[in-house]
């Protein structure tokens, strides 16, 4: 009865429905310890509640935006002078790693995708490591992308990352770390300034400044692209970014898990089995790869076993710098790295892969067989 009332009203309502059904995910996922439950909690939540409530569900992309510019932010306030200084020190190795992941990555979804009969570039795009929200809005944004197919390949990849990094971290594979990298550790963990008032005024107009001459230059998913270009010039010029509280980053997250769950259709999957399998067994082998590129990269550099794995992992730059401070790594090392393949992967691979893409689909008009 409710639900019949609400599918008679204006989007307001449908939309309190969706923020109701997407709030009972998020204890629930918080409860069985899965990473990131303010967005993968809504996402499982409305996959489910919108099979049940079909057109009665709402979330506007307007909210999905300023949910980006947020995440955005929060990825460019990571970006500081001691991480940039690591990053040009350390510039060729970085590039030449994340080339070999990526290609990696590249070859493996090739195989995904002649085992599964499934499209490669949707494969390609859910394999890319480092760029859930990038490659997703990418999936949006090129016609002939299976969203769904991204989303849920990035998606179980995050998961296995999040949970397999640290236990092999932990494992007798890796030592703690020594006493040199606990100071490594205290100098790079910085705390963000609050910032008063004004300042934080000044730092919320330069990102949607950076957002309008994003769109204007023509950028890839301007809404998250900008704002991490604007936060990372202020922050390399001394205008240091104010903290975000942690309950906007959760109402980001959630807003990005509304939509995506909404977003997703997993009736217009192929072979879902075979699917979800071979997108598990495709994140474990990249952690693997991942494994041995940061055992070569402790050996050329001298790095503990430790740190030369999380410079490598396939995971996303801010879960990896918590696990190195954690344990003791080096964390200015870990998080350029990790920020390097970020911006690798925000900025030079979607213009690559929109090039290959259009040859690709020419390449199957011409030969359909």
């Amino acid at each position: 009865m409710f639900i019949t009332y609400i599918n008679k009203q204006s989007k307001p309502a449908r939309m309190l429905l969706t923020i109701i059904i997407g709030f009972i995910g998020v204890p629930v996922f918080m409860g069985i310890h899965i990473p990131l439950p303010w967005m993968l909690g809504p996402l499982s939540a409305l996959l489910i509640g919108s099979r049940v409530c079909k057109k009665r569900l709402y979330w506007p992309a307007g909210l999905r935006n300023l949910a980006m510019i947020i995440i955005g932010y929060s990825c460019g306030s990571s970006i500081n002078k001691q991480t940039a200084y690591q990053i040009v020190r350390q510039l060729p190795w970085m590039l030449i790693a994340s080339v070999c992941l990526l290609a990696f990555s590249a070859v493996t979804a090739y195989g995904v995708s002649r085992f599964t009969k499934t499209d490669y570039p949707s494969i390609l795009a859910g394999c890319i490591p480092g760029g859930i929200t990038q490659m997703v809005m990418l999936g949006e944004e090129i016609e002939g992308l299976d969203l769904t197919i991204i989303t849920f390949f990035q998606v179980l990849r995050l998961i296995l990352v999040v949970f397999c990094v640290p236990l092999f971290i932990c494992s007798p594979l890796y030592s703690r770390g020594n006493a040199a990298h606990v100071a490594a550790v205290q100098q790079a963990v910085e705390t963000q300034p609050e910032g008063s008032v004004l300042k934080i005024f000044l730092i919320v107009v330069i990102a949607v400044i950076s957002v309008f001459l994003a769109k204007k230059l023509k950028f890839p998913t301007p809404y998250f692209l900008g704002p991490i270009l604007g936060i990372t010039i202020c922050n390399l010029s001394g205008f240091y970014s104010p903290a975000l509280s942690p309950c906007l980053l959760y109402a980001a997250q959630f807003s990005m898990g509304c939509y995506l769950g909404l977003s997703l259709k997993p009736e217009s999957l192929q072979n879902k089995v075979k699917l979800i399998s071979f997108s598990l067994i495709n994140g474990l082998i990249l952690i693997l790869f991942s494994l041995f590129l940061g055992y070569l990269l402790g050996n050329i550099h001298g790095l503990t076993s430790a740190t030369g794995f999380l410079c490598m992992a396939p995971g996303a730059a801010d879960q990896m710098g918590v696990i190195a401070g954690t344990i003791a790594a080096d964390v200015s090392l870990v998080t350029g790295y990790q920020v390097f393949r970020m911006l690798f992967v925000n900025f030079a691979v979607p213009p690559l892969l929109r090039v290959f893409f259009r040859h690709y689909a020419k390449k199957k008009q011409g030969n359909p067989l």
